[in-house]
Protein backbone atom coordinates (compact mmCIF):
# COMPACT_ATOMS: atom_id res chain seq x y z
CA UNK A 1 0.00 0.00 0.00
CA UNK A 2 1.20 3.32 -1.06
CA UNK A 3 0.17 6.36 1.65
CA UNK A 4 1.41 9.60 0.12
CA UNK A 5 2.10 12.75 2.21
CA UNK A 6 -0.83 14.42 1.12
CA UNK A 7 -2.80 11.53 2.73
CA UNK A 8 -1.48 11.99 5.89
CA UNK A 9 -1.79 15.61 5.89
CA UNK A 10 -5.68 15.26 4.48
CA UNK A 11 -6.31 12.59 7.88
CA UNK A 12 -4.82 15.13 10.52
CA UNK A 13 -6.91 17.73 8.65
CA UNK A 14 -9.89 15.80 9.32
CA UNK A 15 -9.25 15.41 12.73
CA UNK A 16 -7.46 11.81 12.95
CA UNK A 17 -5.05 11.56 15.60
CA UNK A 18 -1.76 10.19 15.01
CA UNK A 19 -3.34 7.02 17.28
CA UNK A 20 -5.87 6.75 14.94
CA UNK A 21 -3.78 6.51 11.71
CA UNK A 22 -1.73 4.21 12.96
CA UNK A 23 -4.29 2.08 13.98
CA UNK A 24 -5.87 2.16 10.86
CA UNK A 25 -2.78 1.95 8.73
CA UNK A 26 -0.27 -0.30 11.04
CA UNK A 27 2.53 -0.07 8.69
CA UNK A 28 3.27 3.40 9.54
CA UNK A 29 5.01 4.45 12.47
CA UNK A 30 4.74 7.64 14.36
CA UNK A 31 8.45 8.48 12.63
CA UNK A 32 6.56 8.31 9.53
CA UNK A 33 4.12 10.77 9.88
CA UNK A 34 6.38 13.24 11.95
CA UNK A 35 8.27 12.94 8.26
CA UNK A 36 5.51 13.80 6.54
CA UNK A 37 4.73 16.42 8.44
CA UNK A 38 8.06 17.83 8.00
CA UNK A 39 8.11 17.20 4.47
CA UNK A 40 5.41 19.16 4.28
CA UNK A 41 6.68 21.88 6.32
CA UNK A 42 9.96 22.02 4.30
CA UNK A 43 8.11 21.98 0.88
CA UNK A 44 5.98 25.39 2.09
CA UNK A 45 9.28 26.52 3.33
CA UNK A 46 10.79 26.20 0.06
CA UNK A 47 7.25 27.63 -1.98
CA UNK A 48 6.65 30.54 0.48
CA UNK A 49 10.30 32.10 0.36
CA UNK A 50 11.10 31.58 -3.42
CA UNK A 51 11.48 34.20 -5.67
Amino acid sequence: MRITVEDILRWLASEMTFDDILADFPELTKEDLVAALEFAAMRQHRTSTAV
